[in-house]
Protein backbone atom coordinates (compact mmCIF):
# COMPACT_ATOMS: atom_id res chain seq x y z
CA UNK A 1 0.00 0.00 0.00
CA UNK A 2 0.72 3.39 -0.59
CA UNK A 3 0.14 4.65 2.62
CA UNK A 4 1.42 8.04 3.71
CA UNK A 5 3.70 7.87 7.08
CA UNK A 6 2.42 9.11 10.39
CA UNK A 7 4.27 11.58 12.31
CA UNK A 8 6.22 10.71 15.00
CA UNK A 9 5.69 10.87 18.61
CA UNK A 10 6.62 14.00 20.09
CA UNK A 11 10.17 14.17 22.68
CA UNK A 12 11.15 11.33 21.05
CA UNK A 13 14.20 11.18 23.21
CA UNK A 14 12.97 11.86 26.70
CA UNK A 15 12.54 8.68 29.56
CA UNK A 16 10.21 5.99 28.51
CA UNK A 17 7.58 7.61 30.77
CA UNK A 18 7.50 11.46 31.31
CA UNK A 19 7.20 13.24 35.07
CA UNK A 20 3.76 12.30 35.40
CA UNK A 21 4.13 8.46 34.85
CA UNK A 22 2.65 8.66 31.39
CA UNK A 23 3.97 8.03 27.88
CA UNK A 24 4.73 11.43 25.68
CA UNK A 25 1.74 13.10 24.21
CA UNK A 26 1.27 13.06 20.33
CA UNK A 27 0.92 16.51 18.56
CA UNK A 28 -2.74 17.33 17.39
CA UNK A 29 -2.77 16.07 13.95
CA UNK A 30 -1.58 12.34 15.43
CA UNK A 31 -4.11 12.24 18.00
CA UNK A 32 -6.56 13.00 14.79
CA UNK A 33 -4.94 10.05 13.47
CA UNK A 34 -5.22 7.99 15.90
CA UNK A 35 -9.27 8.87 16.88
CA UNK A 36 -10.28 7.77 13.31
CA UNK A 37 -8.12 4.37 13.55
CA UNK A 38 -10.14 3.27 17.31
CA UNK A 39 -13.38 4.38 15.45
CA UNK A 40 -12.43 2.05 11.98
CA UNK A 41 -10.96 -0.46 14.45
CA UNK A 42 -13.91 -0.90 16.59
CA UNK A 43 -11.57 -0.05 19.54
CA UNK A 44 -11.56 2.94 22.29
CA UNK A 45 -8.22 3.81 24.54
CA UNK A 46 -8.74 5.78 27.66
CA UNK A 47 -4.93 6.78 26.99
CA UNK A 48 -4.11 8.01 23.66
CA UNK A 49 -0.19 7.79 24.59
CA UNK A 50 -0.08 4.11 25.21
CA UNK A 51 -2.46 3.28 21.58
CA UNK A 52 0.44 5.24 20.06
CA UNK A 53 3.38 3.88 21.69
CA UNK A 54 2.19 0.27 20.24
CA UNK A 55 2.98 1.56 17.27
CA UNK A 56 6.54 2.77 17.55
CA UNK A 57 8.42 0.46 16.13
CA UNK A 58 12.56 0.28 16.84
CA UNK A 59 13.94 1.60 13.91
CA UNK A 60 12.83 4.67 14.94
CA UNK A 61 14.78 4.18 18.38
CA UNK A 62 18.04 2.84 16.12
CA UNK A 63 17.76 6.30 14.59
CA UNK A 64 16.63 9.23 16.85
CA UNK A 65 17.60 7.25 20.06
CA UNK A 66 14.09 7.59 21.60
CA UNK A 67 13.34 4.67 24.66
CA UNK A 68 9.66 4.86 23.71
CA UNK A 69 9.39 1.65 21.43
CA UNK A 70 6.36 -1.42 21.23
CA UNK A 71 8.53 -4.49 22.00
CA UNK A 72 7.35 -4.93 25.66
CA UNK A 73 3.74 -4.44 24.08
CA UNK A 74 4.57 -6.39 21.63
CA UNK A 75 5.48 -9.39 24.10
CA UNK A 76 2.53 -8.88 26.54
CA UNK A 77 0.14 -8.73 23.24
CA UNK A 78 1.81 -12.51 21.92
CA UNK A 79 0.82 -13.62 25.38
CA UNK A 80 -2.69 -12.19 25.61
CA UNK A 81 -3.46 -13.20 21.98
CA UNK A 82 -2.57 -16.97 22.61
CA UNK A 83 -4.93 -17.06 26.07
CA UNK A 84 -7.97 -15.58 23.93
CA UNK A 85 -7.45 -17.89 20.72
CA UNK A 86 -6.85 -20.76 23.35
CA UNK A 87 -10.06 -19.91 25.23
CA UNK A 88 -12.14 -19.45 21.49
CA UNK A 89 -10.80 -23.02 20.87
CA UNK A 90 -11.52 -24.51 23.68
CA UNK A 91 -15.32 -23.39 23.81
CA UNK A 92 -15.77 -24.32 19.97
CA UNK A 93 -14.21 -27.76 19.61
CA UNK A 94 -15.64 -29.70 22.94
CA UNK A 95 -14.43 -32.62 20.84
CA UNK A 96 -11.11 -31.77 19.97
CA UNK A 97 -8.02 -32.99 21.78
CA UNK A 98 -5.23 -30.93 22.68
CA UNK A 99 -3.03 -32.10 19.41
CA UNK A 100 -5.90 -30.74 16.82
CA UNK A 101 -6.35 -27.35 19.35
CA UNK A 102 -3.14 -26.63 18.92
CA UNK A 103 -2.57 -27.20 14.51
CA UNK A 104 -5.48 -24.80 14.54
CA UNK A 105 -4.25 -22.13 16.79
CA UNK A 106 -0.91 -22.43 15.52
CA UNK A 107 -2.12 -21.26 12.24
CA UNK A 108 -4.89 -18.40 13.56
CA UNK A 109 -2.25 -16.96 14.83
CA UNK A 110 0.79 -17.06 12.64
CA UNK A 111 2.74 -14.41 10.99
CA UNK A 112 0.63 -14.78 7.18
CA UNK A 113 -2.82 -14.54 9.27
CA UNK A 114 -2.04 -11.56 11.60
CA UNK A 115 -0.52 -9.65 9.05
CA UNK A 116 -3.26 -10.19 6.89
CA UNK A 117 -5.69 -8.83 9.72
CA UNK A 118 -2.73 -5.67 10.83
CA UNK A 119 -3.23 -4.69 7.11
CA UNK A 120 -7.27 -5.08 7.17
CA UNK A 121 -7.08 -2.95 10.22
CA UNK A 122 -5.09 -0.38 8.56
CA UNK A 123 -1.89 -0.49 10.84
CA UNK A 124 0.58 -0.07 7.46
CA UNK A 125 -0.97 3.50 7.98
CA UNK A 126 -0.28 3.71 11.90
CA UNK A 127 3.16 2.69 11.91
CA UNK A 128 5.82 4.84 13.00
CA UNK A 129 9.07 3.40 11.25
CA UNK A 130 12.80 4.61 10.86
CA UNK A 131 13.81 6.30 7.62
CA UNK A 132 15.97 3.16 6.53
CA UNK A 133 12.85 1.12 7.21
CA UNK A 134 10.77 3.46 5.95
CA UNK A 135 12.43 3.06 2.48
CA UNK A 136 12.97 -0.55 2.48
CA UNK A 137 9.30 -0.89 3.01
CA UNK A 138 8.62 -1.58 6.34
CA UNK A 139 5.11 -0.93 6.39
CA UNK A 140 4.27 -3.92 4.22
CA UNK A 141 6.86 -5.79 6.16
CA UNK A 142 4.63 -9.41 7.15
CA UNK A 143 6.99 -9.42 10.23
CA UNK A 144 6.15 -5.95 11.28
CA UNK A 145 2.82 -5.81 10.48
CA UNK A 146 2.30 -9.19 12.92
CA UNK A 147 4.10 -7.77 15.76
CA UNK A 148 2.34 -4.46 15.69
CA UNK A 149 -0.67 -6.07 15.72
CA UNK A 150 0.24 -7.85 18.90
CA UNK A 151 1.48 -4.79 20.76
CA UNK A 152 -1.69 -3.45 20.00
CA UNK A 153 -3.29 -6.25 21.79
CA UNK A 154 -1.15 -5.66 24.39
CA UNK A 155 -1.71 -2.28 24.74
CA UNK A 156 -5.53 -2.83 24.83
CA UNK A 157 -5.29 -4.94 27.58
CA UNK A 158 -3.26 -2.93 29.96
CA UNK A 159 -5.50 -0.01 28.68
CA UNK A 160 -8.88 -1.39 29.02
CA UNK A 161 -8.76 -4.56 30.52
CA UNK A 162 -9.52 -8.68 29.77
CA UNK A 163 -12.54 -8.70 28.68
CA UNK A 164 -12.27 -5.74 26.19
CA UNK A 165 -9.30 -7.24 24.62
CA UNK A 166 -11.22 -10.89 24.48
CA UNK A 167 -14.01 -9.14 22.68
CA UNK A 168 -11.86 -7.28 19.88
CA UNK A 169 -9.45 -10.19 19.16
CA UNK A 170 -12.41 -12.39 18.94
CA UNK A 171 -13.81 -10.79 16.32
CA UNK A 172 -10.38 -10.74 14.70
CA UNK A 173 -10.00 -14.53 15.02
CA UNK A 174 -13.40 -15.70 14.68
CA UNK A 175 -13.43 -15.74 10.74
CA UNK A 176 -10.14 -17.05 10.31
CA UNK A 177 -11.06 -20.15 12.90
CA UNK A 178 -14.06 -20.71 10.69
CA UNK A 179 -12.09 -20.74 8.04
CA UNK A 180 -8.98 -23.09 8.65
CA UNK A 181 -11.42 -25.15 10.71
CA UNK A 182 -13.48 -25.25 7.03
CA UNK A 183 -10.40 -26.28 5.07
CA UNK A 184 -9.34 -28.88 7.53
CA UNK A 185 -5.96 -26.75 7.91
CA UNK A 186 -4.60 -28.80 5.15
CA UNK A 187 -4.01 -26.09 3.05
CA UNK A 188 -1.67 -24.61 5.40
CA UNK A 189 0.65 -26.99 6.32
CA UNK A 190 3.94 -24.93 5.58
CA UNK A 191 2.48 -22.47 7.97
CA UNK A 192 1.97 -25.23 10.92
CA UNK A 193 5.54 -26.20 10.41
CA UNK A 194 7.19 -23.25 10.85
CA UNK A 195 5.13 -22.16 13.71
CA UNK A 196 6.05 -25.49 14.98
CA UNK A 197 9.91 -24.84 14.45
CA UNK A 198 9.82 -21.53 15.78
CA UNK A 199 7.99 -22.37 18.86
CA UNK A 200 9.86 -25.39 19.46
CA UNK A 201 14.07 -25.38 17.66
CA UNK A 202 13.69 -21.12 17.44
CA UNK A 203 14.58 -21.98 13.76
CA UNK A 204 12.97 -22.40 10.39
CA UNK A 205 12.46 -25.23 8.49
CA UNK A 206 14.50 -25.78 5.59
CA UNK A 207 13.07 -27.08 1.98
CA UNK A 208 15.28 -28.89 -0.34
CA UNK A 209 14.51 -30.00 -4.02
CA UNK A 210 16.16 -33.37 -4.24
CA UNK A 211 14.71 -34.67 -7.70
CA UNK A 212 12.72 -33.67 -10.64
CA UNK A 213 11.45 -35.62 -13.64
CA UNK A 214 9.28 -35.69 -16.16
CA UNK A 215 8.84 -33.34 -19.41
CA UNK A 216 9.24 -29.21 -18.66
CA UNK A 217 5.58 -29.05 -19.25
CA UNK A 218 4.48 -31.23 -16.34
CA UNK A 219 7.15 -31.87 -14.15
CA UNK A 220 7.10 -33.86 -10.81
CA UNK A 221 8.93 -32.03 -7.80
CA UNK A 222 10.17 -34.22 -5.00
CA UNK A 223 10.87 -32.29 -1.60
CA UNK A 224 12.52 -33.12 1.63
CA UNK A 225 12.20 -30.74 4.73
CA UNK A 226 15.02 -30.48 7.34
CA UNK A 227 13.77 -29.96 11.24
CA UNK A 228 16.40 -29.00 13.34
CA UNK A 229 18.89 -31.32 11.68
CA UNK A 230 16.71 -34.15 10.50
CA UNK A 231 15.70 -34.58 7.24
CA UNK A 232 11.78 -35.50 6.53
CA UNK A 233 9.72 -36.46 3.63
CA UNK A 234 9.62 -36.18 0.92
CA UNK A 235 6.72 -34.64 -0.87
CA UNK A 236 5.83 -34.73 -4.37
CA UNK A 237 3.71 -32.11 -6.30
CA UNK A 238 3.64 -30.71 -10.03
CA UNK A 239 4.78 -27.59 -8.20
CA UNK A 240 7.53 -26.71 -6.16
CA UNK A 241 5.25 -25.25 -3.59
CA UNK A 242 2.88 -28.06 -3.68
CA UNK A 243 5.62 -30.70 -3.15
CA UNK A 244 7.07 -28.47 0.04
CA UNK A 245 3.45 -28.47 1.28
CA UNK A 246 3.39 -32.22 0.97
CA UNK A 247 6.78 -32.34 2.98
CA UNK A 248 5.93 -30.27 5.51
CA UNK A 249 2.60 -32.50 5.47
CA UNK A 250 4.58 -35.59 6.17
CA UNK A 251 7.04 -33.88 8.85
CA UNK A 252 3.92 -32.61 10.73
CA UNK A 253 3.06 -36.44 11.13
CA UNK A 254 6.51 -37.42 12.30
CA UNK A 255 6.59 -34.65 14.84
CA UNK A 256 3.24 -35.98 16.36
CA UNK A 257 4.16 -39.36 16.66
Amino acid sequence: MNSKPSKTLTNLSSPSRDKHGEFPSPDPERKKQLAAFQKTAGIRFKSVELLNLSFVHRSLSNETGCRQINERLEFLGDSVLGAVCATLLFKRFPEKPEGELAKIKAVAVCEDVLSEIALSLRIDAMLLLGRGEELSGGRVKKAILADTLEALIGALYLDSGFKAVFDFVSGLLNPEIERISENNYHCDYKSLLQEFCMGNFRSYPVYNVVKRSGPDHEQIFLVEVNVNGTVYGAGSGRSKKAAEREAARVALQALDS
